[in-house]
């Protein structure tokens, strides 16, 4: 008979082996990364048939906590630009919050990166698809706005995409270079993102 699911269990053995492999390298034999761990070889196994399945399940969890903790910040902005503004904020903002919470994330991307193989195509493909609706949904609400008469004309989804690359990039930019991230912001703001808000008060709504 086939050994029952145990998620809980699963997530604190992902939690525990990427520490490990943070700390010992991707490349880390299975049975010392099993006592390290202090459980069995197949049990271990049992779990993650290999180190890709691990790095997928922490990540995951990461990305999860992350999209909970940035929804709450910015359900109360109503301005499409100040709800863009505010999604980079809150992403900085949980991973700042935690001293190794960045280091994480780009230990994690680099061994998925490292470990996932021939599989590394369809996982980041099915991460984009997660992150798409986001996407979309922020360069809809922009249009929307060009609509309302409240942003000015522009392209939405380069807008989008260019604010994308700018989250991802501080966030790599803080965990190897140590940047101090509100000038960036302050510049975002300012020269990017507040002069598409059409409304008598410029400043960012809710969002300092």
């Amino acid at each position: 008979m086939a050994r029952p699911p145990e998620p809980e269990k699963r997530l604190a053995l992902a939690r525990e082996a990427v520490a490990v492999l943070q700390r010992d390298g991707v490349d880390v034999p299975i049975a010392q990364l099993a006592d390290a761990l202090g459980v069995k070889r197949p049990t271990l196994l049992y779990h993650f048939p290999s180190r890709s399945q691990i790095v997928e399940c922490a990540l995951e969890e990461l990305l999860v906590e992350q999209w909970h903790f940035v929804t709450a910040r910015i359900e109360r902005v109503a301005h499409p630009i100040d709800r863009l503004y505010a999604q980079v904020r809150a992403i900085h903002e949980f991973h700042g919050m935690h001293e190794d919470r960045e280091a994480r994330l780009v230990f994690l991307t680099q061994a998925l990166a490292a470990t996932a193989g021939a599989r590394i195509t369809e996982i980041v493909e099915r991460a984009a698809q997660v992150f798409e609706s986001t996407r979309r949904a922020n360069a809809e609400r922009i249009r929307q706005g060009i609509r309302d008469g409240i942003v000015v004309p522009c392209d939405a989804d380069a807008i989008v995409q260019l604010v994308r690359a700018i989250t991802d990039g501080l966030v790599l930019q803080r965990v190897t270079e140590r940047t101090d991230l509100a000038p960036v912001h302050d510049a975002l703001w300012r020269h990017v993102l507040s002069p598409l808000k059409i409304t008598t008060n410029r400043g960012p709504s809710e969002c300092d």
